[in-house]
């Protein structure tokens, strides 16, 4: 067997936790978080919740069907038509844009998904059941990951920061990232706990106000937190080479 032959041989495969470690810092690059662009904590954030237009596919369709409920509850269809429209507009911008199918188009699909739900059962608070899913989902593999040493927080970050997984051998890094995913896992849970009894009341209005003075309102101090935490644990000197060839 050849030399090279042997070399490929010994290279050794990514373990999980590296690949999912790449595949959230890529996704949070994605988002505009790179500790390589030097960017401010407001531009990070800014860019984290996808700009004004980032804000506006978040916040008009859930604010149109509010709106559009209270005042209008019936036929059911008017507000879960427009809220959806609106998200069909939004994704039909983002693919002349020539933005990433997969991300133009899973917006849209969560919102047909959740106006389907809705109008089989007839009641409008089931427009948000959804969103319960995906909450309590995030949340539990948050505080799961941090309970059993692999903080996602921390996998991201150390992806981003060049570090990958040799964080877990730093016990300051270990702990900050610990309680990060705990903190996150705790913005999910609270979501729940105060949305849950106003969906079972059948209070459509309420639930849909705090579905989105919960969202952005929070997301965005919680990144800004999370970065500030980040760049604090890896020094601004230490991070000048990240991608600078070796």
């Amino acid at each position: 067997m050849s030399e090279e032959a042997q070399g490929v041989e010994q290279t050794p495969e990514p373990s999980a936790s590296e690949l999912l470690g790449a595949a959230l810092g890529g996704a949070a690059r994605r988002a505009g978080i790179d500790p390589a662009d030097g960017a401010s904590t407001q531009t990070v954030v800014w860019s984290a919740m996808g700009g004004w237009r980032g804000i506006l596919e978040s916040v008009l369709p859930s604010l149109a069907f509010v709106v559009l409920f209270t005042f209008a509850p019936e036929p059911l269809i008017l507000p879960l038509g427009v809220s959806v429209g609106l998200a069909a507009v939004f994704t039909i911008v983002r693919l002349v844009q020539k933005s990433p199918p997969a991300a133009a188009l899973g917006g849209l699909i969560a919102a047909c998904a959740a106006a389907a739900l809705a109008l089989f059962t007839g009641r409008g608070q089931d427009n948000f059941v959804l969103g319960f899913f995906t909450n309590a989902a995030y949340g539990s593999a948050l505080l799961i990951s941090a309970l059993v040493g692999w903080s996602l927080i921390g996998l991201a970050a150390g992806f981003l920061m060049g570090e990958g997984t040799s964080w877990r051998q730093d016990r300051r890094k270990r702990r900050t990232y610990f309680w990060l995913a705990i903190a996150w896992a705790a913005l999910f849970a609270a979501r729940l706990a105060v949305q849950l009894p106003l969906y079972f009341s059948g209070d459509v209005t309420a639930l849909g106000m705090l579905k989105l003075v919960m969202g952005l309102p929070l997301f965005a101090p919680m990144i800004a937190v999370t970065w500030l935490v980040v760049r604090a644990l890896h020094p601004r000197e230490s991070q000048a080479d990240i991608n600078s060839p070796a």
